[in-house]
Parts: C-alpha cells; sequence; structure tokens
C-alpha cells in the first residue's frame, strides 16, 4: 500500500501502484534526495509522444501527418501537462528541496510538467505501457474530443495575434519581467501587454518562448471571454 499521503494522486490518476516507491520517486524533484524522478521523466516523455500519437492517429483517420503532428506538439507542450498537474493537484504531493519550496516550486510548470512524465514512466515500470496509455487516454480524452480537425493547432502567440488582427487591434507587447537560476536550468517571467484591452498577463517556464507561449494562452482565454 502507498504512504497514505499519496492516495489522492492515485485517486486522481485513478491507478494504484503496486510498488508505491515508483510513486514517491516519480514526485521526488532532484532538490529533496535520490531517487529523484528525472530518469522517469525521460521514460515518461517517450511514452506520452507515444501514446498521444496513437490516440491522434486512431481519433483522426484523414489527418495528414504535418497535421497530427502540430496536434501532437500542442498536446505534449509545458503548458498542457502543467494543466494535468494541476487538475491533478500534484503540487502539494511534489517532494521538493526547502529552496525549491521557498521558490514556489510547487506551482512552477516546469517542475509540474516533468512530474506528469515521470508519472506515466512510473506507471510504465509499475504496470506496462497499456496500462500507462489507458491513463494518459483518460486524462486527455476531453482535449482529444475538443479538437476541431477543420482548425488545426496553433500555438497561443499565433491565436493571440490572428484574435488581435481581426479585430484590428495592435499586436500583444512581450516584455522580460525576471530570470532566475543558474544558466542551464533558468526561469523565465515574461508579460504580454495589450493596452488597447486593459489585459495583462504573465507566463512562467524555463524558456523565453515556453514563457511567451504560456502568457500569450493567459491573454487569449482572457480575449475569449
Amino acid at each position: 500500500m502507498a504512504h497514505p499521503d499519496l492516495h489522492p494522486v492515485e485517486r486522481a490518476l485513478g491507478y494504484t501502484f503496486k510498488q508505491p516507491q515508483l510513486l514517491v520517486q516519480a514526485l521526488t524533484h532532484r532538490s529533496f534526495s535520490t531517487p529523484h524522478n528525472e530518469r522517469l521523466e525521460f521514460l515518461g516523455d517517450s511514452v506520452l509522444n507515444c501514446a498521444i500519437a496513437q490516440q491522434l492517429y486512431s481519433h483522426f483517420p484523414d489527418l495528414p501527418e504535418g497535421v497530427l503532428s502540430r496536434l501532437r506538439s500542442n498536446l505534449v507542450r509545458q503548458q498542457t501537462l502543467h494543466e494535468i498537474a494541476t487538475a491533478l493537484a500534484l503540487g502539494e504531493h511534489l517532494r521538493l528541496g526547502d529552496g525549491e519550496v521557498k521558490s514556489g516550486g510547487r506551482n512552477r510548470p516546469s517542475i509540474l510538467a516533468d512530474a506528469v512524465e515521470s508519472l506515466f514512466g512510473a506507471i510504465l515500470l509499475d504496470s506496462n505501457f497499456d496500462q500507462a496509455q489507458l491513463i494518459i487516454q483518460q486524462l486527455y480524452a476531453k482535449r482529444i474530443a475538443a479538437i476541431d480537425p477543420a482548425t488545426p493547432a496553433k500555438d497561443p502567440k499565433t491565436l493571440l495575434q490572428e484574435a488581435l488582427q481581426s479585430r484590428h487591434l495592435p499586436l500583444p507587447h512581450y516584455e522580460l519581467i525576471n530570470a532566475t537560476g543558474h544558466a542551464h536550468e533558468q526561469i523565465f517571467s515574461i508579460s504580454c501587454n495589450i493596452p488597447a484591452l486593459s489585459i495583462l498577463t504573465t507566463g512562467t517556464a524555463n524558456s523565453r518562448r515556453a514563457a511567451e507561449q504560456a502568457a500569450a494562452q493567459s491573454a487569449y482565454e482572457a480575449l475569449s471571454k
């Protein structure tokens, strides 16, 4: 039986680990101790890409390879994984070092996204690919069902730009707020400002491009409302 503190994660996933130490490892950041979840993340990334590719291939039998690739890229990106982690309430169950806790690691998109992939890797090792694929299908079912094949997936910056242009409004202004951490693992915060609509959002990620996309996603959602 898994550690009582981890039961909510198993319930949220709909999966009970036969080897609870794998669940513990999947939720352990390298700042906390070893074994941590980086190797599981490596494994889970491949599992996720394969499972989503197969799901899209089956769900959209008429779409060409290029469109399927764009759809998959949108589904496995950090922002989507961050949303899944938030829905699973992973942040409160992560094992982080004191420094990461103090710097907001429980809410950091990159750490949460990595933890989701680590869970997929852990399920693969605990069971098999079919079981991991089943969990991924359940987590992604609504997202895939909501895809309109007539509107191929576009990144948030493109969607936001097109939405503003259709309203004859100026393009958004992106600005670096800050960058923290060591050179090889910096965390970037980028603002997205649309003065004409009084919309100002912020995105945080481990690359400037991903942070801009996260800020654009929030701005697009605000614009859509």
